[in-house]
């Protein structure tokens, strides 16, 4: 089992920065890839960002390609993502989410685990 908890969230400007969180604990955190997903109300859950297991292959959804970055600190079982020139649309609350699978998916069924969330809102 493992447990993730989000932080990092809050209320920015259009055009600003945040950098999120994800500290795992409960396995060994190098042994899982890792997700970030997003769920604007009246959405589906939307993959943003994946990052294999080393932190040697990451990838990113078009929507959020050259403004988001995902990294991970495995000394520190945390895994980030560093959001940049943030846009309304970006509003939604940002999972992130484990997988057993080294390398990174794009599919929340591809996860096993997942916390629960951190709202990020974006105003114009």
């Amino acid at each position: 089992q493992v447990q993730l908890v989000e932080s990092g969230g809050g209320l920015v400007q259009a055009g600003g920065s945040l950098r999120l969180s994800c500290t795992a604990s409960g396995r060994t955190f190098s042994n899982y890839a890792m997700g970030w997903f997003r769920q604007a109300p009246g959405k589906e859950r939307e993959f943003v960002a994946a990052i294999s297991y080393y932190g040697g292959t990451t990838y990113d959804a078009n929507s959020v390609k050259g403004r988001f970055t995902i990294s991970r600190d495995n000394a520190k079982n945390t895994v980030y993502l560093q959001m940049n020139s943030l846009k309304p649309e970006d509003t939604a609350v940002y999972y992130c989410a484990a997988s057993r699978t080294l390398i990174p998916g794009t599919r929340a069924a591809q996860y096993d685990y997942w916390g629960q969330g951190t709202q990020v809102t974006v105003s114009s």
